[in-house]
């Protein structure tokens, strides 16, 4: 009798697992659905909700460990940005199984594993109702930022460093020392 068995193994060792899992996960969240195998999908799922539940709350705490989980800021960034407001009031169940027919070589089960609202769609419509308004000519006079004064060159002398020869080419140390 097996206790306490939480995902399946996937006929893989624990390290090779975790890779899947975590490679798995990154491509569900910067393509948004993915079409793999059914066991497959079914064990990423409970880890990519974590990951979603986690990315509600945009802290420092977070994306770190969004980081140690996803080992990338690329999908790191766009779970923290567009994927965790857009479900901030859902509770749970972020994503979606649908069953595919099973695939032509091997006849496994396939699924597509996706998110269950249209992120992208719905980050663009976020991002348009957000647009900053045009700053008026007093706005602008007044956010002009002070300019540098220029940094004056400063120019070595470097006639110590090499000395002339009796033919009038320069000597270095290290050729003198060598004499």
């Amino acid at each position: 009798m097996v206790h306490r068995v939480s995902a399946k193994k996937l006929s893989r060792d624990s390290k090779q697992r975790n890779a899947l899992l975590k490679s798995l996960a990154k491509e569900v969240v910067l393509h948004e659905k993915i079409i793999t195998t059914l066991p497959r999908a079914k064990t990423v799922r409970p880890f990519l909700e974590k990951l979603v539940t986690r990315a509600k709350e945009n802290t420092l705490v977070s994306r770190r460990y969004l980081v140690a989980k996803l080992g990338e800021e690329r999908p790191v960034r766009k779970l923290l940005e567009i994927v965790g407001p857009v479900f901030k009031e859902r509770l749970g169940g972020y994503t979606r199984i649908t069953k595919l027919p099973p695939r032509v070589g091997d006849n496994a089960p396939m699924a597509l594993l996706e998110f269950v609202e249209n992120v992208s769609e719905l980050a663009a419509k976020r991002k348009i109702e957000e647009k900053p308004s045009k700053k008026t000519k007093l706005e602008k006079k007044s956010g002009k930022k002070p300019t540098k004064p220029k940094r004056k060159e400063k120019t070595k002398n470097l006639e110590p460093a090499a000395k002339e020869k009796e033919g009038g080419k320069p000597v270095s140390e290290k050729s003198k020392a060598k004499k």
